[in-house]
């Protein structure tokens, strides 16, 4: 079976510290996902600028932009980690979290707050990793403008393909996906004072 034939093909045993011989793991399951390509070899066109700064003057639909507010965006992850990850995005192009105004700062939580929220209603994960990647060393690939990662996470899931070795399937188109976040979105209201 060629990786034209499935989207996922179980790989031979690999030789090595990777097989069984010398630290007992089992192989890789390889996923073949070639239209990463562009993203792991940097060979996406760059010269529109920044990819989160551009996408601000597109439509919602063709950029997967869940939902805005007025100094942040919510976007899905073009490569996700797991079905349903999200971004919470700032409007404004900066880097440091530090530089964050306050209103910045505040909006940022709010709409992650509710990133967790609507995904809680739309798919019923079991947890969630949320955090800032800040620089390229802290694994930043688009380091200078901030974004939040909002990563549904489920008993059993394997965390990151490349650390875990196993698999990770996307069950969904993500223009569906974000459709129907978009619309839970307006669905799911924000947490009242003394609520849950």
């Amino acid at each position: 079976m060629t990786p034209a034939d499935a989207g996922t093909h179980r790989g031979p045993e690999p030789d090595g510290p990777w097989g069984r011989g010398e630290t007992g793991f089992e192989s890789f399951d390889r996923l073949w996902t070639p239209h990463r390509m562009a993203y792991i070899t940097d060979a996406a066109p760059r010269d529109e600028g920044c990819p989160f700064c551009v996408m601000q003057g597109r439509p919602d639909e063709d950029t997967l932009i869940v939902a805005r507010g007025d100094s942040v965006y919510v976007v899905l992850n073009l490569h996700p980690y797991n079905p349903g990850h999200l971004m919470v995005v700032t409007n404004r192009h900066v880097g440091a979290l530090e530089d964050l105004t306050d209103d910045e700062a505040h909006e940022l939580t709010a709409m992650t707050q509710q990133a967790v929220r609507v995904l809680k209603h739309v798919s019923g994960p079991a947890a969630f990793n949320v955090g800032l990647n800040l620089g390229s060393v802290a694994g930043g690939s688009l380091s200078d403008h901030l974004h939040q990662h909002v990563v549904p996470r489920w008993l059993g899931d394997s965390n990151y393909i490349t650390v875990t070795g196993s698999t990770k399937v996307v069950p969904q188109l993500l223009a569906e996906t974000r459709d129907l976040l978009a619309k839970a979105w307006g669905e799911v209201g924000p947490r009242q004072a003394g609520g849950s």
